[in-house]
């Protein structure tokens, strides 16, 4: 027997092109040794395996690009072979062989998912080998719309999440202007937990918060917009400052999918009469503080990640000295790049020392976000990899 191994060798002789790996699974020896040599009669570029059972071919099937396969199996009949062979084949065209007497399960086997069947006795190596090789065209353009179509519904699911976790600011003071922005890492268009939310609860009362949740992925995400609605909710049913975020680290320890999952927080609550602010952080970076031509940043507390151990963070009260400041929050993506070719952070004194450069004088207060990222990107040496998220609020000249 010429093929008792799925021994069909290579061709010195063939033509230069893609060679497909083929494997029939067929008992009968006669037809076996046939579809060989119509294979090997066209110059096919076709290496033929042959399993005698569903047995074997789960053992030859790795790194194949078709299955050929006969319907009455020692250990299989009909569409329950087919069945089995479809789940083992992954990424692997499938077409089916098939008697005169059958030619209706041909039909059925394609509705099942096979890419195409062939009839016993009626094709040649001409249509054998075009058969495989459409066979096998046809089941790539159906993975590659499939890998689309995934895409295009992540691609949905995050835009769905991303409007979830950037809200508009809830506002209607013209005392102070708010500027956001957001631009996801470069994790794979994945999109992270950052989040921000601007809520006015009284004509002299602003209250902001930016927020990660560690990773990257649909569940950090999914966290981020629950922990920002939570937030909202507080916020506006008038729930005490100092229990706020104490009730946010609730939520979290109860939505969270792992335990090691945590966030980081920074809040402010301005007061827009007295001029002053209140910032609380819960292992945040701490906002930075613009004004009188100076870039500070503001030393509240650091206090703890939300999550680790429930601890009330510690308010540090903020005055502002003139009417003409801007406060920037952001989430740690933008401070974590690389500053030269070190292992050297940007961090915040480097972003303070951003905002302290002569050209930004140039940026508008709108602008000035993307200014930074562009800075940081350009510092860095390429895109940060993680998501940045900014809140600039600004009264006045704003600087």
């Amino acid at each position: 027997m010429p093929y008792p191994h799925g021994g069909l060798a290579r061709h010195a002789n063939l033509p230069p092109g893609e060679r497909l790996r083929v494997l029939l699974v067929e008992d009968d020896e006669g037809d076996a040794f046939l579809v060989g040599e119509l294979l090997a009669e066209t110059n096919s570029m076709i290496d033929l395996l042959v399993a005698t059972s569903l047995r074997e071919a789960r053992q030859r099937i790795t790194g194949v690009d078709c299955v050929l396969l006969d319907l009455g199996l020692p250990d299989a009949q009909g569409l329950d072979g087919l069945r089995q062979v479809l789940e083992m084949s992954s990424g692997a065209a499938v077409c089916v062989l098939t008697g005169r007497s059958d030619e209706h399960l041909g039909v059925v086997a394609v509705a099942e998912g096979a890419q195409d069947y062939l009839v016993k006795g009626q094709v040649d190596g001409v249509l054998l080998t075009r058969a495989l090789r459409y066979a096998v065209e046809r089941k790539r353009a159906d993975e590659n719309a499939r890998r689309l179509r995934e895409v295009e519904l992540r691609q949905a699911e995050s835009a769905r999440l991303e409007r979830g976790l950037l809200p508009q600011p809830l506002m209607t003071t013209e005392q102070v202007a708010v500027h956001t922005f957001y631009r996801p890492g470069r994790h794979a268009a994945l999109i992270g937990g950052d989040f921000f939310d601007v809520v006015q609860t009284r004509p002299d009362r602003l209250d902001l918060i930016v927020g990660d949740v560690c990773g990257h992925g649909v569940d950090e995400a999914a966290l981020g917009v629950e922990l920002r609605v939570a937030w909202r909710a507080l916020v506006l049913a008038g729930v005490p400052d100092d229990e706020v975020l104490p009730a946010l680290e609730q939520v979290l320890m109860s939505e969270r999918r792992l335990q090691e999952i945590f966030a980081t927080v920074a809040t402010t609550r301005l007061d827009l009469d007295a001029n002053r602010a209140t910032v609380r952080l819960a292992g945040h970076p701490p906002p930075l503080l613009l004004s009188g031509g100076r870039v500070t940043p503001v030393p509240a507390p650091g206090g703890l990640l939300l999550g680790v151990r429930p601890r009330r963070p510690i308010a540090y009260d903020l005055e502002f000295d003139t009417d003409d400041w801007s406060l920037l929050m952001y989430t740690d993506g933008l401070i974590e790049g690389r500053v030269g070719t070190g292992n050297e952070r940007l961090d915040v004194p480097g972003l303070s020392g951003l905002l302290d450069e002569p050209a930004n004088r140039e940026v508008s207060l709108p602008d000035l976000p993307a200014w930074l990222v562009g800075r940081a990107e350009q510092i860095n040496g390429g895109p940060l990899a993680d998501d940045v998220a900014m809140l600039l609020v600004s009264r006045g000249g704003g600087r």
